[in-house]
């Protein structure tokens, strides 16, 4: 029996409004883009914290330059010069945050065999394990809206790396890709999918709807994934960021699945995280043979970036799980606007 999903709008349909600032650096960017004018040197930026608030905002806004863009802002400020050099500024602080935060282990094959072992038991720092067992309907809710800030342009910023590869890299990306997107049919297409688990779950669907509601911990983890992308030196780190996320996708979507029926969610919001079980099962054999494999055969210098991508999506996802649990564990909402 096929399963009914609630009536269905494409959530980019329509560009999102400019979120709130966050600090000194945001207020100054989003008041220029407002007004319509290049961005005052913000001195704040060379100093700025690369994991704080205020830049992840500022980079989030200057990156969905590039995917839906804002209200009423001219499509021509993608490119526009003073909006790159700000953003420049703003990665590079990012790079050496993550630089100084990750282990540095010396090869893929380390790098991935931590994200291939799954723990015998309950997992105390697991969001997922978390969600599965004690989980409530607002908790799932919560979860949701803040993934949304990606799942609804799921695996559009992998993308950019496919122009920098070629051979058996790329060929295994375009197969993983090519599911991501559907397989040729629109219904099937993920992002598309997590929209109606977001109806499901009484929640808006609107792209960027939550942008405003999601700590900056959530902000680098969707900002590291364009980071790669953007930069054709950092293609290494967007397959192997890319690689981690396919590694980990399985097991993590068999317990959302799980807490989703659990706590009575209705058969559109299971079937997202079912549709991943399988499929990103798969898809890790490939990511790792192919992709990662065949990169390395064409390019091994590139492995320690293949590394740096997996551990700073680990350090990223660790970082975001802690403040959600941190939250929860004290029955607080994890939204830094709860109202929505």
């Amino acid at each position: 029996m096929p399963i009914t999903a609630p009536e269905y709008a494409e959530p980019r349909r329509t560009a999102p409004a400019l979120p709130a600032p966050r600090g000194e650096i945001s207020a100054r960017l989003l008041t220029a883009l407002r007004s319509g004018r290049a961005p005052d040197p913000v001195g704040a930026a060379a100093d700025a914290d690369g994991l704080g608030d205020d830049l992840h905002l500022a980079l989030y806004v200057l990156y969905e330059l590039h995917y839906q863009g804002f209200e009423a802002l001219p499509e021509q400020l993608e490119w526009d010069p003073a909006l790159l050099a700000l953003r420049h500024t703003l990665e590079e602080r990012f790079l050496a945050a993550l630089r100084a935060g990750v282990p540095g282990v010396p090869d893929v094959r380390a790098a991935l065999m931590g994200l291939l072992v799954e723990p015998t038991g309950h997992d105390p720092t697991s969001v997922t394990h978390f969600l599965q067992k004690q989980g409530e309907p607002w908790h799932l809710r919560e979860y949701a809206a803040l993934r949304s800030l990606y799942h609804l342009k799921e695996a559009d910023p992998h993308c950019w790396v496919l122009p920098r590869l070629h051979g058996r890299a790329k060929a295994g990306m375009v197969a993983v890709l090519y599911d991501e997107f559907g397989a040729g049919r629109a219904e099937q297409v993920h992002a598309r999918l997590f929209a109606d688990l977001m109806a499901d779950l009484g929640l808006e669907t609107e792209y960027g709807r939550y942008v405003d509601a999601a700590p900056g911990e959530m902000l680098a983890v969707v900002n590291l994934m364009s980071l790669c992308g953007l930069r054709r030196a950092l293609r290494g780190a967007s397959v192997g960021h890319f690689a981690a996320v396919e590694v980990t996708s399985s097991p993590g979507s068999r317990r959302l699945a799980k807490a989703l029926r659990r706590t009575g969610a209705g058969a559109a919001a299971v079937r997202f995280y079912e549709e991943h079980v399988e499929a990103d099962a798969v898809h890790e054999q490939v990511v790792r043979r192919e992709v990662i494999g065949g990169l390395l055969d064409q390019e091994p210098r590139l492995e320690e970036d293949v590394v740096f991508g997996i551990e700073a999506m680990v350090l990223l996802e660790d970082r975001l799980g802690a403040t959600l649990l941190s939250r929860w564990h004290h029955h607080r909402s994890a939204l830094r606007t709860p109202s929505a």
